[in-house]
């Protein structure tokens, strides 16, 4: 009630102020202000700017609108709250009771909330002795599943333990009565593995239960032992059977049981031993036998190319105790000549011969085929031995002890057979065979018979660099008297050189072997030097270059067909050249050797100079009727001369061609003379024109 009272006074006083206009200047001048003792201690610094701020307030300015001073209107604010206190002091009093059943009420709650606090508190004890016992529930409950699983723990390991160190009958019954197969097999993985158990681990040696099971598991462990070895040694004497296909035998039977062989290398190193020795002695004794015939069969298929007397320098009449009853070297060509031998080369991998057969259709071959075939039995076997050796005894240099035999008999032969091979093209072919059966061993990556292979080929250089030696030496120390044929065709020697030569040249394309390019050139230098010997014995300048360009022609073209353009065929193809040069010059003169002489001694002067001799046309006119008169019989003489001289006809046609194109330089060259001479085109008549001579050098080109 006092509350709207108040409220009513001041609706009131806002709509007087409503009425008054406001005169703060006014306002301000009636304000007083009274001092005291601490008014040193107020600032009025800012005032105005505050009432400044305050002029734009509704409630002040409806306030300072009324003209009241701002005690009065003090005092009357004041009496406004006091009666509105009164005014709330009657309204308590009205609502007393209600107040006072509002704090039994009260009362009440809080009686009934300590009653439930006092409940709550007894719950949270209980709670709290719970907690603990769950605490201590948690404890044991952690405890008791540590102790389980240790004890599992400990079964397990003790299960374990047990089941590794017991032998069970069954095993036992295997061992003992059992035959050795795949069941016999995966037993003794089981007895390994103990026996492994046994000895390993120092607490399982340590322990009592070993005591009583050890004197078991070692019978059974000798027993298997003494069983394995009477199995494998029984194997091993099968494959000294004979027509035994040992590779067989070893894939499908022995391969089988190869974990035999590990069991005894493990658990019985001594029986180990004695089955390794065994199979070395058997393989062998087995492999050398087999080498051994298999090397007698093709030496029965061996065909003999050369002897100690087949050199490039023999002569060919030359007998003697040993030389009779084979045909002259002459006409052996053929143990100069590569020729289908090469195919050997391609053949290299080709599968080895079968004697038999070859001795049933009454083959022979040369003796770097049955080399081939002998090698390539080796490297097949040897591959095979070792990839067992490897996986069977999981050791290879059991390999080496093995085949120690088979690498004797080979040695034998081959020390045999080297020391009498004086063929030069058959050792060169085996060395190349070497070569080859290297990069195949080296493509299957088997190492086995690299310081074999690499031993035979070092025996083969100095062989071959010896009876290359002897053919050099057959050359420098020749009889030219005995060689020398007359005849201006080409010469046997130089025939066996060169086909010689080619066949080593042929041999060395893919390979580049520089010391062979060497001694090739010292033997091109021997045979030069016994070609010049030989044509000197031609009483003839002219027969002496016939038989030199017939000699250089043939060997350049049988080079040709080995390397083209090599440096022995450039040499030759030189030498040819500046003979042809000579034999063109040699046969002009023949012919026409005053025309000659004059064209070099004369038809250079200038027929005008103050010469004491001038040319004159007296001088001329003899040689141009001369050769008016003969010139196409004197030709067709040299082409009967080139036919008959030389034995190639492509090198008479360039021959031919060669000396009529210089005849016609010649007669060129004593035209442009008489046309210098005066009353030279007196002579006009009797020359011949070029176009009629390089007509006739046409007709011959076509039909030479």
């Amino acid at each position: 009630m006092a509350t709207t009272d108040l409220g009513q006074s001041y609706v009131e006083i806002n709509s007087a102020q409503k009425n008054v206009v406001f005169d703060f200047g006014a306002f301000v001048g009636d304000l007083s202000v009274e001092e005291d003792a601490s008014s040193d201690d107020i600032s009025l610094d800012g005032l105005e700017q505050e009432l400044e701020e305050c002029k734009n307030d509704d409630v002040v300015a409806n306030i300072l609108s009324e003209g009241t001073k701002l005690r009065e209107y003090t005092k009357g604010v004041e009496n406004n709250l006091r009666k509105v206190e009164l005014d709330s002091i009657q309204d308590y009093i009205k609502e007393s009771d209600n107040l006072v059943s509002l704090h039994d009420q009260i009362r009440e709650c809080d009686r009934i909330l300590s009653q439930m606090e006092t409940l709550l508190s007894g719950f949270q004890v209980e709670i709290g002795s719970i907690s603990t016992d769950i605490k201590v529930l948690q404890e044991k409950s952690m405890d008791m599943g540590l102790k389980l699983k240790n004890r599992k723990s400990a079964e397990s390991k003790l299960a374990k333990f047990v089941e590794d160190i017991i032998v069970p009958p069954r095993m036992v019954d295997i061992v003992v009565d059992g035959e050795v197969n795949d069941e016999y097999m995966r037993t003794l993985e089981i007895l390994s593995k103990k026996l492994k158990f046994v000895e390993v681990d120092p607490m399982v040696k340590a322990s009592k239960a070993l005591k009583d099971v050890q004197p078991e598991l070692e019978k059974v462990r000798q027993k298997a032992v003494s069983k394995v070895f009477d199995f494998i040694v029984q194997k091993l004497y099968a494959l000294r059977k004979p027509k035994t296909n040992i590779q067989i035998l070893q894939q499908s039977v022995l391969l089988k049981y190869k974990y035999v062989i590990s069991f005894l290398k493990e658990h019985g190193n001594e029986v180990y031993i004695e089955v390794r020795a065994a199979y070395i002695d058997t393989m062998n004794k087995v492999l050398s036998a087999h080498f051994r015939a298999y090397i007698l069969a093709l030496e029965k298929l061996q065909l003999d190319i050369a002897t100690s007397s087949d050199l490039i320098g023999v002569e060919t009449r030359s007998t003697g105790l040993f030389l009779r009853g084979r045909e002259p070297l002459k006409n052996r060509s053929a143990v100069f000549v590569l020729g289908e031998r090469i195919k050997i080369l391609k053949e290299i991998d080709e599968p080895a011969l079968i004697p038999h057969i070859a001795e049933a259709s009454s083959s022979k071959y040369p003796y770097e085929v049955l080399f081939r075939s002998l090698h390539k039995l080796l490297m097949d076997t040897a591959t095979s031995e070792y990839h067992f050796c490897d996986d069977f005894f999981g050791e290879e240099s059991i390999f080496y002890e093995i085949f120690a035999g088979p690498f004797a008999v080979i040695d034998e032969h081959f020390n045999s057979i080297l020391p009498n091979c004086y063929d030069a093209i058959g050792l060169m072919l085996m060395i190349r065979i070497i070569h080859q059966h290297q990069l195949i061993m080296s493509r299957r990556r088997i190492p086995c018979l690299d310081s074999f292979l690499d031993k035979i080929n070092i025996s083969l250089w100095p062989r071959f660099k010896m009876v290359f030696d002897m053919h050099l030496n057959s050359l420098r120390s020749a009889n030219v008297r005995t060689l020398w044929e007359d005849d201006v065709h080409p010469h046997y020697v130089m025939r066996r050189y060169a086909e010689f030569t080619a066949s080593l040249i042929r041999l060395n394309v893919e390979y580049g072997d520089g010391q062979l390019d060497l001694n090739l050139e010292r033997l091109r230098m021997a045979v030069d030097d016994l070609l010049i010997k030989l044509a000197k014995m031609f009483p003839k300048t002219k027969l002496q270059i016939v038989f030199l360009i017939n000699n250089y022609d043939m060997t350049i073209s049988i080079l040709k067909e080995a390397a083209p353009e090599g440096k022995i065929q450039v040499h030759f193809e030189e030498l040819l050249k500046s003979n042809t040069a000579l034999f063109v010059e040699e046969l002009l003169l023949v012919h026409f050797s005053d025309l000659i002489k004059f064209v070099k001694t004369r038809a250079s002067e200038d027929p005008g100079s103050s010469s004491e001799k001038p040319i004159t046309v007296a001088e001329v006119d003899p040689l141009v009727k001369d050769f008016a008169s003969r010139w196409k019989a004197a030709i067709e003489l040299m082409h009967k001369d080139v036919i008959t001289s030389f034995s190639s006809l492509l090198c008479g046609m360039e021959i031919l061609r060669a000396a009529l194109t210089q005849l016609l330089l010649y007669y060129t060259r004593l035209s442009d003379c008489i046309k210098r001479i005066v009353g030279g085109s007196a002579l006009n008549k009797d020359l011949v024109s070029i176009s009629s001579i390089m007509y006739e050098i046409r007709k011959y080109s076509r039909t030479f």
